[in-house]
């Protein structure tokens, strides 16, 4: 196992089950970004504020793909942000933060509960981002 995923690995075993489903949406997402041909992860843990997971796709003409930040509050909940550009939003979920992502307009979803519906949602736009990002 490298280095990331040992770091990933020991950050899920740290954290507590919680009952707002965080913990299992954030590996069912990362489960499904590393099943994708390509993908690979940075993870830039930050004690007390955010953990964050960086995917990138070499067949992309930016140097991320999306990102899915565990936000540390009480409970911890999930943001996940794509660039504007490379998804659609057809329900109107996403929140529009002007160069919110590596200073251009991205889209981002907060997950302060993980149902299923929500988690299929953001899914949804995963596969979409990682199509966009092989049609480069």
């Amino acid at each position: 196992m490298d280095q990331i995923n040992e770091t990933i690995e020991a950050f899920l075993r740290d954290w507590q089950d919680d009952t707002e489903g965080a913990r299992a949406g954030f590996i069912r997402m990362k489960d499904l970004l590393a099943a994708r041909a390509g993908v690979e992860f940075e993870f830039h843990p930050r004690p007390g504020l955010t953990y964050s997971l960086r995917a990138t796709h070499p067949e992309s003409n930016r140097p991320l793909l999306l990102m899915i930040d565990v936000i540390e509050d009480q409970p911890r909940w999930l943001s996940v942000c794509f660039f504007a550009d490379m998804i659609e939003d057809p329900e109107e979920r996403g929140a529009f933060v002007p160069g919110g992502l590596l200073g251009e307009d991205a889209l981002c979803f907060d997950l302060e509960t993980c149902s299923e519906h929500q988690l299929g949602y953001v899914e949804a736009r995963i596969m979409e981002a990682c199509q966009s990002a092989a049609e480069g």
